[in-house]
């Protein structure tokens, strides 16, 4: 339990059987949150599923990484989208969904009080077109998704205001990165994760403000470092034993840089049993700049969450998954940008006072189970109605959702477009087939076809010396050392390998971003003693683990 909070009630999740609490803090928040129509108030009642399932099902509903061939709806043109060809929805590519040519109001429906509202919505989702990708303002750059503001860059999904650069995943204001993940502010960096402000390194973890460092963990205003960790301010070190910078360079030629050695000083090294920078009154890791953010990872510039992840400058808010810029008063939404007082809602952009709605954006307000809007009001069902006629319709629909167990729960998992393997969900919380099909969840079967190229090299059979490796295996295909799935190398990606002087990567770009995630700890918290004053802390190393944990008091006498 969190200071100054009470437990209030402890319930059973209805998918899991886990026991979780409900805190006086928590109901001060939902009934802060709960909708008001002729001055009653819709209260939104505690959750029936714990934080783990309620993210779960939120994540269900995003699909970042598979990407597929199909054809567009209206123009029947070849596209790039993430619907499989498969999947009984209405797509259409970029520049013809933004058009004119439709209108997202002429699929509008009246409620049907004799059926379940998950039902009709999920009718009106087939009905009405789906964007292809969910980018804005990028160019050259076809093959990314839930990316804007991004250019010549491929395959780089959840990311901002990027130039050159592939295989990334949550990557900002970045240029000349490749097989990088959670990076802000880089710059000709290779296989970094949790990087901020580093230039021209590779193979490190959690560094910041750091330059041409090579495999290293946890160091701040550090340069030309070779396997170091827990440095502050230095430079010319390798194994964290200080050089001049003659022996430094000179020993830097003679060694042999094995990228694996990350794993082991990882292993090896004391670690703070919270990462974060910059942050005051937090719960779990990665908080960056933030204060009074209690569970959960990836946060950014905010203040007073609960149940969040991968979030820039939100506030006052629960259950929020990929939130980014300015939103505020939002609860159990998924994909949020500029809004404010948001619940029960998937993707809103510049939007305020939206419940049950699905990809509402530029200036939409007061809509109930709307999609794909743009700057409209009252809106109920893609339907207009006057501000009187809605305020009286929507507290006669809520009432019927609560007849119905439907009021106060996020879209079911059912009626997400995606398969769950297809999914977020699927990285945070894995499940086999079987599992999948067994919990309810859906599976797609469908597999991109096999690439068509002229030979395919297992990955073992590749020189690790790039100047051995010929122009013409960019017309060829590599079977991945571990899962055997082929993969290709384009033009962009070899003249980058040539430049820093890099192997061919021998791994398919999925099993890549796999091997990176693993290099973070599960999203789990456990109790454990520090290991040199034995006080009590919370850790994301459970207490079976070898590592040697420090509490943040401890960690820092070591370090400074």
């Amino acid at each position: 339990m969190l200071q100054n909070e009470k437990i209030v009630e402890t319930k059973t999740c209805k998918h899991c059987n886990s026991s979780f609490e409900i805190t006086d803090k928590d109901l001060e928040f939902y009934e802060k949150v709960s909708p008001v129509f002729s001055w009653k108030k819709y209260l939104i009642p505690s959750p029936n599923l714990c934080p783990d399932c309620r993210q779960q099902r939120r994540l269900s509903f995003r699909n970042e990484r598979k990407l597929y061939k199909r054809k567009c709806d209206a123009t029947w043109k070849d596209i790039i989208s993430i619907y499989s060809p498969d999947k009984p929805y209405k797509v259409y590519e970029q520049s013809y969904w933004w058009s004119d040519k439709w209108d997202a109001m002429d699929y509008w429906k009246n409620f049907d009080f004799s059926r379940s509202f998950f039902e009709q919505f999920d009718e009106l989702l087939k009905e009405i077109p789906q964007i292809s990708l969910l980018t804005a303002q990028n160019i050259n750059s076809e093959y990314v998704n839930y990316s804007g503001n991004v250019k010549n860059s491929y395959l780089i999904f959840a990311s901002s205001k990027n130039e050159d650069c592939m295989y990334c995943r949550w990557v900002m204001n970045s240029k000349d990165l490749c097989d990088s993940n959670n990076c802000s502010s880089c710059e000709e960096c290779y296989e970094c994760v949790d990087c901020v402000n580093t230039k021209s390194s590779k193979y490190c973890l959690w560094i910041v403000d750091c330059y041409n460092c090579f495999s290293s963990y946890d160091l701040i205003w550090c340069s030309n470092c070779i396997w170091c960790s827990l440095l502050r301010n230095k430079s010319y070190c390798i194994f964290n034993k200080q050089y001049t910078k003659e022996e430094y360079n000179k020993l830097k030629i003679e060694i042999t840089t094995d990228k694996n050695l990350l794993t082991k000083i990882i292993e090896n090294w004391k670690h703070r049993c919270k990462y974060s920078l910059n942050s005051e009154k937090y719960l779990w890791e990665y908080i960056i700049n933030s204060k009074n953010i209690y569970y959960w990872y990836e946060v950014e510039n905010s203040e007073n969450c609960k149940y969040v992840t991968n979030t820039l400058n939100l506030k006052n808010s629960q259950d929020i998954d990929f939130q980014a810029f300015d939103d505020s008063f939002a609860y159990e939404s998924l994909g949020l940008e500029k809004t404010y007082n948001i619940i029960f809602t998937y993707w809103a952009l510049n939007s305020s006072n939206l419940i049950y709605s699905y990809l509402c954006l530029n200036n939409c307000s007061n809509c109930f189970w709307c999609t794909w809007l743009c700057n409209k009001s009252y809106c109920i069902l893609n339907k207009q109605y006057t501000k009187e006629e809605y305020e009286q319709l929507v507290p006669k629909i809520i009432e019927h959702m609560q007849k119905t167990w439907e009021w106060w729960d996020f879209f079911p998992s059912s009626i997400s477009p995606f398969g769950y393997n297809e999914t977020v969900a699927n990285e945070y919380f894995p499940l086999s087939k079987d599992e999948i099909i067994s919990k309810w969840f859906k599976y797609s079967d469908f597999e991109n076809p096999f690439p068509k190229v002229e030979k395919i090299i297992p990955a073992n059979k590749l020189p690790d010396d790039i100047t051995k490796i010929p122009d013409d295996i960019l017309n060829r295909a590599i079977e991945c050392e571990v899962t055997k799935k082929p993969f290709r190398i384009i033009k962009q990606e070899l003249e980058f390998y040539r430049k820093h002087n890099l192997p061919i990567p021998k791994r398919h770009p999925d099993q890549r971003h796999l091997d990176r995630m693993s290099l973070r700890n599960p999203r789990k918290l456990f109790d454990r003693k520090c290991d040199k004053c034995g006080k009590d802390i919370k850790t994301t190393y459970s207490p079976d683990r070898k590592e040697i944990i420090y509490c943040e008091e401890c960690y820092e006498k070591e370090v400074y």
